[in-house]
């Protein structure tokens, strides 16, 4: 039979979709162990579930690496099953992400009311725990904060001596700076207001991505459809 060729522009452009498909898993990967570590971060171990959307945005990102590479022999093969598998995976993958960007909607003032508990909990560890004083330092400087509301937040831990918070408030950093401090010297608006506003920011554009990455997917699926159709016909597609 003769070579069709609008099938051939469909293989065509199913192989520029499969080397996308591979660099957004490589960019979800990405994304996964970044957020992985920030999340390690600013939430405490125990009982926290904050680290499991990681998790998931990795294992995304692994499970779409690996349907990449079954609709690649299913195009190049031109195998009916493998492109039936393909279009389910695909299809199934986008139910997830959607699946995932309704239950992050639903539960954002969750996740920010258990990350302001953790950072709590964190500031009380302050004085006991080098390495959490260290992180809290980190955050603070990072983000120009102090406390989880407010400055204020410090008055409540035991540091030495009474009444000072630590030298990662101050504007400009020096050994001791956080002693008898005044508040214009410092920063006084909260860690968790601020980091809050940061990762919403973050998330709009990961939305962004994943509207981009969506379309790549939807129209994946339409192009392996028609493929499915085609061989299902008997066509000789090269």
């Amino acid at each position: 039979m003769a070579v069709d060729g609008g099938m051939k522009c469909v293989k065509f452009l199913l192989y520029v979709l499969l080397v996308a498909f591979c660099a957004c898993a490589v960019g979800l990967i990405a994304v996964g162990v970044g957020a992985q570590i920030v999340l390690r971060q600013i939430m405490t171990q125990e009982n926290s579930t904050g680290p499991l959307l990681s998790i998931v945005i990795i294992a995304l990102g692994v499970f779409l690496f690996l349907v990449a590479f079954v609709g690649c022999c299913g195009v190049c093969k031109e195998n009916y099953c493998l492109m039936v598998t393909f279009a389910i995976f695909l299809s199934l993958i986008m139910l997830v992400e959607v699946a995932a960007a309704i239950a992050g909607y639903v539960f954002r003032d969750k996740v920010m009311s258990k990350f302001n508990k953790d950072f709590q909990q964190q500031m009380e560890n302050y004085p006991k725990n080098n390495q959490t004083a260290s992180l809290l330092d980190q955050m603070q400087e990072n983000f120009n904060c102090c406390g989880a509301n407010n400055y204020s937040d410090w008055n409540a831990i035991p540091l030495e001596p009474k009444g000072r918070v630590p030298d990662s408030c101050c504007i400009n950093v020096t050994q001791g700076c956080g002693i008898n401090f005044k508040p214009e010297n410092i920063h006084t608006k909260g860690c968790v207001q601020l980091i809050g506003s940061w990762l919403r920011s973050n998330v709009l554009v990961v939305a962004a991505a994943a509207l981009g990455i969506a379309f790549v997917e939807v129209l994946g699926i339409v192009l392996a459809c028609c493929l499915v159709k085609s061989i299902r016909r008997g066509y000789e597609v090269m």
